[in-house]
């Protein structure tokens, strides 16, 4: 391998997986007798960690609830990760990779997970949608930022 391959940038997929997920249902069997249309709630949370040189791990915790005002319809809980190879990219350029590219390869498949485990508790699938991983991401930093200020 020559000495310029070697300092290609790499940014590859090694493995994506269901690290967690739940289902609660608390008022199972009469919450399938309402008629009201319930609130969903969605909630988004994504972490990175090294696990190795060159190798990390990002999860994006999605966490979808469904409530009447005086009852939990149920809470779904999903945690999808993966595994990539992340070499020769600049420090600077780590963090978005990250914070914004992984979490944008995560969603759809946290979103088909979500929607399979509702429609098989017996409720209409909860389709998801699309988030803008950078706009979140932004909104993390100028919050750290602040929070730092202070």
């Amino acid at each position: 391998m020559s000495e310029q391959q070697e300092q290609q940038p790499v940014f590859s997929i090694e493995k994506i997986y269901a690290k967690d997920m739940s289902l609660e249902v608390p008022n199972a069997p009469l919450v399938f007798l309402e008629q009201a249309q319930p609130e969903i709630d969605m909630q988004l949370a994504s972490e990175a960690k090294q696990l190795d040189d060159g190798y990390f791990e990002v999860s994006l915790k999605v966490t979808v609830t469904a409530k009447l005002p005086e009852k939990t319809i149920f809470l779904c809980e999903v945690t999808q990760a993966g595994i990539f190879r992340i070499v020769n990219v600049p420090a600077d350029d780590l963090d978005p990779l990250l914070g914004v590219a992984c979490p944008n390869i995560l969603f759809p498949y946290a979103r088909e997970t979500v929607s399979s485990i509702v429609n098989r508790a017996g409720f209409p699938p909860v389709l998801l949608s699309p988030i803008n991983f950078e706009a979140l991401y932004l909104q993390q930093r100028a919050q750290q930022a602040e929070a730092g200020n202070a």
